[in-house]
């Protein structure tokens, strides 16, 4: 097997690598991605990122978590996919757009350098259907949902993907990791979810601590700043534009009047990784 590069980026300490296939010769499997991601045996990462595929006429990219897992769609995943895509001379334009498994993404840089972006991310969808529930029925807004014995007021939506958020008075990484397991695997969710635990400091300000399907404790999570702010505004709680806090960094997150989230965030480089020549043996 030819040597396998890879490209390591991070949005606020949501590290992902890219695995370009116009320049590798790999067969990605669910255990190539396990071993890549995997830390202190493989290089390590939150998910990886395969891409460019061109597809009719569009820039498409596949988003995958470390236990192999494919993800609809990925705040951080786009950004530093479309920081890529930039560094590597694929786009040129300060505009454009990027395709996954959830649908379109806008991309615009703020920055030339591509460190500093803003995405459309889409409009909130509250309904069970796009985000299958299971024993649920409508909106689940503010609504009491129990988890691992205990009650919790909990808002389900999908920002492309599935995301379950709670509201606590108090938001730890320690609450995170310990409730996340259970929230991910409940039987509400036949896909499995990803959670926030989420704390409204004030109208402009919230704070969040993320639990990622596929991943578990996370820094930061672009769709789960989305999903929280989302949830916090339906409930009344904040304003249309909101600045998430988070372990990793702050994300601000803007709403229109008709729900449009517009998400503005940095992407860090981190370097070029080359795997051994017997890593996949």
């Amino acid at each position: 097997m030819d040597s396998i590069t890879l490209k390591k980026y991070h949005g606020l300490g949501n590290d992902y690598l890219v695995l370009d296939p116009n320049k590798n010769d790999l067969v990605l499997q669910t255990r190539n991605i396990e071993m890549i991601c995997r830390r202190n045996f493989g290089v390590g990462a939150d998910g990886l990122l395969y891409g460019p595929i061109m597809e009719n006429g569009k820039i498409k990219v596949r988003i995958f978590n470390p236990d192999g897992s494919e993800a609809e769609k990925s705040g951080n995943g786009v950004r530093i996919f479309a920081k890529y895509l930039l560094d590597a001379g694929y786009v040129k334009e300060r505009k454009f757009s990027l395709n996954t498994l959830a649908g379109d993404v806008e991309i615009e840089f703020v920055k030339e350098d591509g460190s500093l972006m803003r995405v459309n991310m889409g409009k909130p969808v509250y309904a069970g259907q796009e985000m299958p529930l299971t024993g649920l029925q409508g909106e689940i807004v503010n609504a009491h949902l129990r988890f691992h014995d205990n009650d919790y007021n909990t808002t389900c939506l999908s920002v492309g993907n599935p995301n379950c958020v709670i509201m606590m008075e108090e938001v730890t990484p320690q609450k995170a990791k310990s409730l996340g397991p259970y929230v991910e695997e409940a039987e509400y969710f036949p896909n499995r979810t990803n959670m926030q635990i989420c704390k409204v400091i004030d109208r402009k300000n919230i704070a969040i601590e993320i639990y990622e399907r596929g991943a578990g404790y996370t820094l930061a999570s672009g769709t789960g700043a989305c999903a929280a702010a989302a949830a916090a505004k339906r409930m009344g709680l904040t304003d249309d534009k909101v600045t998430v806090h988070m372990q990793g960094g702050d994300l601000l997150i803007e709403m229109e009047e008709d729900e449009t989230i517009y998400m503005t965030g940095s992407v860090g480089t981190v370097g070029t990784v080359i795997l051994a020549e017997n890593f996949f043996a």
